[in-house]
Formats: C-alpha cells, structure tokens, sequence
C-alpha cells in the first residue's frame, strides 16, 4: 500500500501540474529541457556546477544560440524557472533529469565520471516518491548497472519507493524545425511503473513520448540513431575519396541517386565529423560489445573512416600549397568556419581543429579563420581569435582559403572572386558561376 501512496501523489502532482522537476546540467540538452518544462507552468530547478552558467541564467541571459535569453528571463520573472548551484536542492524535487556531458578518455572508453557525480548528488537527498530520469548518451546497461545501485544504498527500492527510467536526449543544435518540444523522444522505465510516470511528466514539455519496455531498449536506441549517421557518413566520405581518383564529382552523384523515391537517404561527405554524439557513440557502443566478447567490425570501420577526414583535407591543403611558389612556413592558411555544423556556435570536436592543428604540426605558421559564431578558439594551447570580417584584402592576403564549415551567412561568390584558392569541403561554392579563385572540391573528382 506505501508503494501505491508514493505513486498516487506523485501522480497527482503530474496531473495538476503542482510538482516540482530538477534538471542537473544546464547545457545544450538540460537548459532547453528546463525552459520547456518551465514554460509548461511546471516549477523547475537548473542545476549547473558552473558558477558562470548560474549567475547568466539569474540575469535572464542565455548563453546557447538555441535558447532565446527572452525565453529564459520570462520565465525566471515568473518564477518557474530557478538556477541554482545548491544540490542539496535535489531534495526539493518530484522529478530529477540528468543532463550532464558523456565524453570518452584518451583511450575511448566511456567517461561516465559526470553521470556517477550527478546520481551521488541526488541519492544524498533520495527520498520516497522521486522521479529520477537519466537523459545522457551512454551505453547500454548504464541505468540499471551504475545508477541504480548507488540509488538504492540509500535502503530505498526501485519501483516501490523511488522510480527511475532513461529517456535519451534528441537534440539537434540549429534545427529550427524540431525543438525539444516537438522532437518525439523514448522512455524505458526500470519498471512498467517506472516507465509510466516518467512518460507522464516528459508528456507535460514534450508532445510526443514512446514508452519502450526497458532503459537497454533507450540506451541502444539512441546508439543506433547515430550511429546510423556515421555509418552512413563514412559511405560516403570513402566514396568521395574515390570519386576524386576517378574524376567523378560525389556531390552530383548523391544528388543523383537521391531522386529514387525509396530505399535511399542522402548523405554528404566533409571534413570530418563534430559535435558530441555521432563521434563518440562507436566507442560506447564498441567498449560495451567487448565485454560481451563482441566485436564492433563494421562500426568501429565507420568511426576510423570519418575520423581520418581532417587527415585527407589536411593533405588536400598541402597539395594546394605544393602547387604555389611559397613555402610551407611561409603559407597563409584562412579557415571559414570552425563549428562543427553551420550556422551554429558549437565548437565540440569540430573537424576544423583538427584540420588546423595537423597543418600546425606539418609546419604551417600562419593560420587564420572567419566564424561569426565563434569569436576565439584555442590552437597548440594558445589562444587564436576570428577576424573581425571578411574584405577582399584578407581574402588575397591568404594564399589558401579552406571551407570546413558552411554557414550561410558567407557570401560563397564574393569568396570565390577575391581568393586565389579555395578548398571548399562543404560544397558550398556550387552556386558560383565563374570563380576567379581555383576551387577544389572534396569528392569533386577534379585536382
């Protein structure tokens, strides 16, 4: 009968809106994911161990492109919405989410360091009736093997006093189209009861919720969602590699093959593969699979495919170079665009870094880049800022200019007609009619 009290109250606050949810991790999903149940009319707790994130957000200022700073002071106004460093706070909490970074070590295996940090905070002050749903990529056997079990030392049991799911993040930085709001999402409770009540507050933020028969079937859903993509990404960067040996232009070739109505999704190479998850994902999914004596063969060939682009381009860039009377240390290098995807002001595992730091390595002194999103970087441990604009002065001044993000707001032609070369691995010069500049494409089939 306790276990049906814990349950019935909570559930009761779920339906009247009357419960109070925490959100440990006020990045690019914790904020989006706090705003949203705030905007719900649910009071909501951002927790960050960030001082400076903290006192932004008391200002009303965001600091993601994603989230309006608007958004953010509205509800802070109407008191929905409390960031706060003191996670003693969990205590206040119905429903707790855990939104903290997954990164890997420098052998890639899984970092699950912020995640074991976030649930010790939270069992501190776990008490009967608490919601507790884990959001970040991880790998499968995470919620059940690692947060569980230091839940349940506080003498408290799964499904009876305390609940506990995961429900993995969808989040797509720069999509304009599908929000956190929108983006269906899955939830896999420890529990059927688990399951139920978690779907029942994400359902307050969230329009469309899947419940799942277990927190593996999430976890494992959200591995293959990407990767997915970077299988898919590695077909076609390999065959763009080829397609430059074979004088056929890639780019032409996926548009072509995109006409077919069925059976076909289009992928397009680059430079390599950035942000957080579709890079790092293999490597979860491969450390889990070896304890299992499983080897992740196809998968793992994507990954080494997809990180060895910032090699190729580095060379692309090299080749270029050969072909101009100046010497490599004497070479002038501008980069436009260092985030990771275009027309977004996230730097994580961005391919140009990468890029720009094998052409240090190689050599090259002078390395510049534009990004109107990305004011400073950090290069061989020193600090580079953008530049202010782009002038043709700048443009000549480079004997290479190299497109490792699109952005949209970078007029392609007036690059094109004020550089001398450009080696554009987005295909972003394909509206230039006539370029003064020599552009080299990847996977354009011409050198």
């Amino acid at each position: 009968m306790a276990s049906e009290t814990v349950e019935r109250r909570l559930r009761r606050r779920i339906e009247r809106r009357t419960l109070t949810v925490g959100v440990l991790g006020m990045g690019y999903v914790g904020l989006p994911l706090a705003v949203e149940f705030a905007r719900a009319g649910v009071r909501t707790l951002g927790f960050d161990v960030k001082a400076e994130k903290i006192e932004h957000l008391r200002r009303g200022q965001s600091y993601l492109r994603d989230v309006p700073s608007e958004a953010v002071a509205e509800q802070l106004k109407a008191g929905r919405l409390i960031p706060t460093q003191d996670f003693r706070r969990c205590g206040e909490c119905d429903a707790l989410f855990i939104c903290v970074p997954t990164p890997f070590t420098a052998h890639k295996d899984p970092d699950i360091s912020f995640i074991l940090q976030a649930t010790e905070s939270i069992a501190q002050t776990l008490r009967r009736g608490q919601l507790i749903v884990l959001k970040s990529t991880t790998f499968p056997g995470t919620t059940e093997e690692y947060v569980l079990p230091r839940l349940e030392r506080s003498g408290l049991r799964v499904g009876q006093d305390f609940f506990l799911a995961f429900s993995p993040e969808r989040v797509d930085p720069g999509n304009k189209v599908w929000t956190t709001a929108n983006t269906p999402i899955v939830v896999g409770g420890v529990t059927p009861r688990c399951t139920e009540l978690a779907a029942a507050v994400l359902g307050l933020a969230i329009q469309t919720v899947i419940p799942v028969s277990s927190p593996r079937v999430a976890e494992m859903a959200k591995l293959l969602e990407n990767i997915f993509r970077s299988v898919n990404i590695a077909l076609v960067n390999e065959l763009a590699q080829l397609c430059d040996r074979l004088g056929i232009n890639m780019w032409e070739v996926v548009e072509a093959a995109a006409t077919k109505p069925f059976g076909f999704l289009p992928f397009y190479p680059g430079p390599g593969i950035g942000g957080h998850c579709i890079l790092i994902d293999p490597y979860y999914l491969a450390w889990v699979a070896r304890r299992y004596d499983f080897v992740t063969n196809f998968v793992m060939l994507a990954a080494e495919v997809n990180e060895a682009m910032p090699f190729y381009v580095r060379d692309m860039v090299l080749g270029e170079i050969a072909r101009l009377p100046v010497r490599l240390d004497a070479a002038r290098i501008l980069f436009l665009g260092v985030a990771f995807k275009r027309d977004v002001d996230d730097l994580r595992h961005s391919p140009a870094l990468k890029v720009m730091e094998l052409l240090s390595q190689d050599g090259v002194r002078s390395l510049s880049y534009y990004d109107p999103y990305i004011s400073s970087i950090e290069l061989a441990g020193r600090p580079l800022s953008s530049l202010p604009e782009l002038t043709p002065q700048v443009l000549r001044h480079h004997h290479v200019v190299v497109i490792t993000t699109d952005h949209s707001c970078i007029d392609y032609e007036f690059v094109c007609r004020h550089s001398r070369v450009v080696v554009d691995t987005r295909n972003a010069c394909r509206h230039v009619a006539r370029p003064r500049a020599r552009v080299v494409l990847l996977g354009g089939g011409k050198r």
